[in-house]
């Protein structure tokens, strides 16, 4: 919570986070499928309960946080979700219909599956990222045309690492492709100021970043950045 809230005092109004599912159907903002990195616990979180969760404390200090405390804390704020385990994504299609949070999120995830199910049971209402199959055809495409006919209108953005081996995905060639098509482009994870501004220039959308101070002072330097209220 202590990450999210810094974000938030610079400024920030999108963040992202990823879900899991604890066995007893709670929702938490976490990345890894296991508590033993982070955390003084051990275990899958799938097979731990809520309440042994909140036994488990990140840096000896901060609890891991639940999505709905996330959205109660940050009510002004939009989030972008990564589905990372199965079952998170018929949860958190039912948590954001309980809210009507059809217009604060945009949900992905690596696994083709658990996104085209999201898809289906939101009835596409939520905005989405685009599966790796659709990165491909993104990244393989000669044309826009050619891109949308094969994602069949799939997603709203495209969220990409800037290289992947020694092959650079978020190109000038993709970023116009999928602008032409109305999707943004996100890369991540970005924390050097010479990438922000490199990418920046290139036309991409958005950047996920480690460190929002820099990529904060990086939108200062080029008058992209609006101080908070």
């Amino acid at each position: 919570m202590a990450a999210f809230q810094h974000a938030v005092s610079l400024g920030y109004l999108y963040l992202e986070t990823d879900v899991h599912l604890t066995i007893d159907g709670v929702l938490l903002a976490f990345h890894d499928e296991v508590l033993d990195r982070v955390t003084d616990r051990t275990g899958s979180i799938s097979q731990t309960s809520y309440a042994e969760v909140q036994a488990a404390l990140i840096g000896g200090r901060e609890r891991v946080p639940t999505l709905s405390q996330l959205f109660e804390a940050f009510p002004c704020a939009r989030f972008n979700i990564d589905i990372k385990s199965p079952g998170a994504g018929p949860a958190l299609a039912d948590f954001i219909a309980a809210r009507g949070a059809w217009d604060r999120v945009l949900v992905g995830s690596f696994s083709r599956r658990r996104l085209v199910e999201f898809r289906r049971i939101t009835d596409r209402r939520v905005a989405t990222s685009a599966h790796p199959l659709e990165v491909a055809a993104y990244v393989l495409s000669p044309t826009a045309w050619l891109a949308r006919l094969l994602t069949r209108n799939g997603p709203d953005a495209l969220q990409i690492p800037h290289r992947h081996k020694r092959i650079t995905l978020a190109t000038r060639g993709l970023i116009r492709r999928a602008h032409a098509n109305g999707i943004q482009v996100h890369v991540w994870t970005i924390d050097e100021p010479t990438e922000m501004l490199e990418l920046l220039d290139r036309g991409v959308d958005g950047l996920m970043t480690d460190r929002t101070d820099i990529l904060s002072d990086v939108l200062r330097s080029r008058g992209q950045w609006e101080e908070p209220s």
